[in-house]
């Protein structure tokens, strides 16, 4: 049994007939549960936190984020965060699954399009502007008048509609900051979208040790063209992303759980214990134990 000192949360774990979606005032939610959200933790859903007061500090796999007036986080799926002490944010919490929101094969690639929750080489917040804000609480207010409607007609429909509509919203804010900045990861053409593919891909295989061939094979594509991609993007090979990847969820159980070195080595799909050991001290400088060291 996989001992652990992180918490995994889930939306409606042994009720998967509920709504696979949630809203919550983010004052609220932190005052009730404040001695869990101070605590390291993953999530199996998706969490937008929308900051409109407050200032203080929100943490995102080993990165320090300042929070302001303004200020959007986006947390996939197992990603590591936790909130400060501070006891005076107000705001927005929602919650939701893709089952919520995909409801035709065709919606998974629209989908992958929220490169706000999976792509680990973007920042997982933005700030937004004051024409934002508006229109993002006019689609608040519409999705709250829904929520607090009894069960009518048409209603998960236009939940969807309106959560749709937010993260749209979102993305295109998220995305002008982006692309003022020189960032060519938020355009929508083809390219884009199978380098967005790819992250999904290394997201749900990267524990398999599979090789690029392998992955280029699931996209349908070469291998040379998928080297080529992801150069031209993000200047990076695929072995590098996979590699980060790798590397990420190390740092987290090293970080996070009470496995053992071998323990997690096999976790991540290493065979050979003191192989892993070698992977990660080429690509991180230390040893497993001396990173662990270093952040207890």
């Amino acid at each position: 049994m996989k001992e652990s000192k992180i918490s995994e949360y889930h939306l409606h774990k042994d009720f998967p007939e509920k709504r696979q979606f949630e809203v919550f005032s983010l004052k609220e939610y932190l005052e009730k549960n404040r001695p869990y959200t101070l605590k390291p933790h993953i999530h199996s859903f998706y969490q937008v936190l929308w900051f409109e007061k407050g200032q203080g500090t929100h943490f995102v796999d080993f990165k320090a984020h300042e929070v302001k007036p303004g200020t959007l986080f986006f947390i996939g799926k197992n990603q590591v965060h936790y909130f400060d002490d501070h006891a005076d944010y107000e705001g927005v919490m929602i919650h939701f699954n893709e089952r919520f929101l995909i409801q035709q094969e065709n919606d998974v690639s629209f989908f992958l399009k929220y490169s706000l929750f999976n792509d680990p080489h973007q920042q997982p917040f933005c700030s937004i502007s004051e024409q934002a804000e508006k229109e993002l609480k006019v689609l608040m207010s519409q999705l709250n008048a829904e929520l607090h409607k009894a069960d009518v007609f048409g209603q998960l429909e236009l939940l969807r509609s309106y959560l749709n509509a937010f993260l749209i919203s979102a993305q295109r804010e998220k995305g002008n900051i982006d692309i003022n900045k020189e960032n060519k990861l938020y355009a929508a053409d083809e390219k884009h979208m199978q380098l967005l593919r790819f992250i999904d891909l290394v997201e749900s295989n990267y524990q398999k040790g599979l090789p690029v061939s392998a992955y280029a094979s699931l996209l349908n594509i070469s291998g040379k063209t998928l080297t080529g991609l992801t150069n031209k993007i993000i200047f990076k090979t695929p072995s590098m992303l996979i590699q980060e990847r790798i590397m990420m969820e190390a740092q987290r159980l090293l970080a996070h759980s009470n496995l053992n070195v071998n323990q997690i080595g096999y976790q991540l799909g290493f065979e050979d214990p003191s192989y892993f050991v070698k992977y990660f001290k080429k690509h991180a400088k230390l040893s497993p134990g001396d990173f662990r060291k270093s952040i207890s």
